[in-house]
């Protein structure tokens, strides 16, 4: 018996709801081990996309109370999609479930587990339309002059800053660089980006100053005596997580006067994006910088370049 939908509930309050649902099945659990097999040998997924996947599946088996996930229906999609939205779930979250759920239900039919698709006539939701938000050239240059150069935490930190926004890289691809992944005597750097796709991208003289100089006199510090894969390193000597990264972020966002609650690692990136083509970069070459599988998800920074030429002729024009 299915739950009834609820009042719209707070993210606390949704992750209790699924907490007492039972738990997972061992033939639910082994359906989607296989699956995630399958799609990461198909498809090379990266490990985040892979995790997002198995969460949403064994969301949809959990909730159908043992109903088996491998035996759902239109008819039970519709009503966990319901369901989810009458909780207060986002429809970013319910379009990302849907992504999952196609994935996992179009494997089930190739590999004859299932002669139909239960996701083929369901409409994923309408996104809001958000435009990605960069900071200032201003506000870049105090938050790259923020960490403390003379510690070796402070100078990794700025290496990483100055990496990130010279060369518009996503966090997880700055976090897991590889020592071997960077060439300072061609200035570029070698990314894994997302689905394993391997780019070049050139660093800028200001950001190899900095890295050269992380790991002349910072690295070997923090890694003392271990021998370390990963380029930038902890106190520990391990790598930094994401969330690592977001803290420091945040941390010196509030020491170069930046409200911490406007910038978030994204933002160095989308602030990359965004300063190139207000200084005539064309799309195709951000595009291959950003490592876009699609020029359409470049299109978007159009958008924010052209929202910045709005507000400057409202603002200075005397018919604005």
């Amino acid at each position: 018996m299915r739950p009834d939908p609820a009042p719209r509930r707070t993210p606390a309050e949704r992750r209790a709801r699924m907490m007492a649902l039972p738990p997972l099945s061992d033939d639910d659990g082994g359906a989607i081990d296989r699956f995630v097999d399958a799609i990461w040998a198909e498809s090379g997924l990266a490990r985040p996309t892979l995790e997002s996947y198995r969460r949403d599946l064994a969301g949809l088996a959990r909730w159908r109370r043992g109903g088996g996930l491998a035996k759902a229906t239109r008819a039970d999609l519709f009503d966990y999609l319901a369901w989810r939205s009458a909780e207060g779930y986002a429809a970013r979250s319910n379009a990302r479930l849907l992504t999952a759920l196609r994935a996992f239900f179009g494997w089930q039919v190739r590999e004859g587990h299932r002669p139909d698709d239960p996701t083929a006539l369901l409409e994923p939701p309408r996104l809001p339309r958000s435009l990605p938000k960069a900071i200032t050239e201003t506000h870049v240059e105090a938050l790259l002059a923020a960490p403390d150069a003379s510690t070796p935490d402070g100078l990794r930190d700025r290496a990483m800053l100055e990496l990130m926004y010279a060369c518009g890289l996503r966090v997880s691809e700055l976090v897991g660089l590889p020592a071997t992944g960077v060439n300072l005597r061609q200035g570029v750097l070698r990314v894994l980006g997302k689905g394993s796709k391997e780019r070049l991208v050139p660093m800028g003289d200001e950001a190899r100053h900095w890295l050269e100089r992380y790991l002349a006199e910072a690295r070997p510090r923090l890694a003392g005596r271990q021998v370390h894969a990963t380029l930038f390193l902890t106190p520990r000597a391990g790598p930094l997580s994401r969330q690592q990264f977001w803290h420091l972020v945040k941390r010196h966002a509030a020491v170069a006067g930046i409200d911490p609650a406007r910038i978030s690692p994204h933002g160095l990136r989308h602030s990359f994006a965004t300063h190139l083509l207000n200084h005539g970069a064309d799309l195709r070459s951000l595009q291959m910088l950003l490592g876009h599988s699609s020029l359409s998800t470049t299109q978007i920074y159009t958008l924010v370049a052209r929202e910045k030429l709005k507000q400057l002729h409202a603002h200075h024009h005397p018919r604005g």
